[in-house]
């Protein structure tokens, strides 16, 4: 029996979706449906669910943003430059099979999915970049070209003391010698999100950095996915607030999304290594397995992230098309 695809409606079908989403491995809160509405939005593209059957049963789920501009149109997964986590293709129903039979699911459900992507839009460009997907046979064997990006993913097990032992020796003497009484770390509220994003659109403006993430969509997910899927982080000293953490979290890793820049107030507490460290220390206590600091390609932050003594996790760009059109696209978000 073939895989059928079958796109959802991201307003009516959106309880049927984010059903998928919540069963799917492969996924996180970006999946979701009100997520995938407010990031078509914030990039003026055109959103299609795709969803895979074999029969009643599901094998996997692709949202793809379908961007026009002229005679150009584009596939992505994520939205051109939404500054949002992995997305791409994510599987359902899979672990349990033999390998034979789950080889031939998953390439059924790609291939499917790739062709209604062709037959629909006719891309002159597609952009797909996966979170926790490990089989990208299907887009190779069909000419794409897949590229493999990192990610430092600390493992959240043992105690409380087990976890700090594995830090290098300065993130550890960072946090256990930081008077307790000279600052509070807490988990904020909406327009906490606002505060750290500016602070991380502030520090890529003093490099001369674009920065494209939007406010009010980081204002919108927060208060439109359900509790806790968005959780900022903050740091206060004298109750001024200095540097907070957006943390994304699915039931079982917790995502590094934006914030810990380093702080403009000359402080005599390591603000970034104490905020990471209340993120994993409440994510161990919580049952969360993991917590992804989301890359692994820039060594200046690098340096800084190793000392969590993190594993180095793979994900993937997988692009197809005309050469220049991706610049093109950039450009378009410069001025949009």
């Amino acid at each position: 029996m073939s895989v059928e695809i079958r796109t959802l409606n991201p307003h009516a079908d959106a309880e049927e979706w984010n059903r998928y989403v919540e069963r799917s491995d492969d996924s996180n809160p970006f999946f979701r449906a009100e997520a995938l509405r407010l990031q078509a939005v914030d990039t003026d593209t055109i959103l299609h669910l795709l969803a895979g059957f074999k029969g009643q049963e599901t094998v996997g789920i692709f949202p793809v943003f379908e961007y026009t501009k002229g005679p150009v149109t584009g596939a992505f997964s994520p939205a051109p430059h939404s500054w949002t986590t992995y997305l791409g293709p994510a599987l359902l129903n899979v672990d349990k099979l033999k390998q034979r039979k789950a080889d031939r699911r998953i390439k059924r459900f790609i291939e499917g999915c790739l062709e209604w992507i062709d037959t629909e839009l006719s891309p002159l460009y597609s952009k797909f970049v996966t979170g926790t997907l490990d089989d990208v046979r299907p887009f190779v064997w069909n000419d794409y070209d897949v590229k493999p990006s990192h990610t430092y993913v600390v493992d959240l097990d043992g105690s409380e003391e087990e976890l700090l032992n594995r830090f290098s020796s300065d993130a550890r003497s960072n946090i256990r010698n930081a008077d307790e009484d000279s600052y509070t770390i807490e988990e904020g509220d909406t327009d906490d999100v606002e505060r750290i994003v500016e602070k991380v659109r502030q520090r890529y403006e003093s490099q001369g950095q674009p920065f494209r993430l939007s406010v009010d969509f980081a204002r919108a997910v927060h208060e439109q996915l359900p509790d806790g899927a968005i959780r900022p982080y903050i740091c206060r000293v004298d109750g001024e607030f200095l540097g907070g953490i957006l943390v994304v979290e699915s039931d079982r890793t917790r995502y590094r999304w934006q914030g810990g820049v380093k702080p403009d107030a000359d402080v005599d507490i390591a603000i970034n290594d104490l905020l990471d460290w209340h993120v994993m220390r409440d994510g161990l206590h919580a049952g969360i397995e993991e917590y992804d600091l989301v890359g692994a390609g820039v060594p200046s932050i690098n340096r800084y992230k190793a000392k969590f003594n993190p594993r180095l996790e793979t994900h993937y760009e997988i692009t197809s098309g005309a050469f220049g059109i991706d610049l093109l696209v950039d450009q378009y978000q410069k001025h949009r």
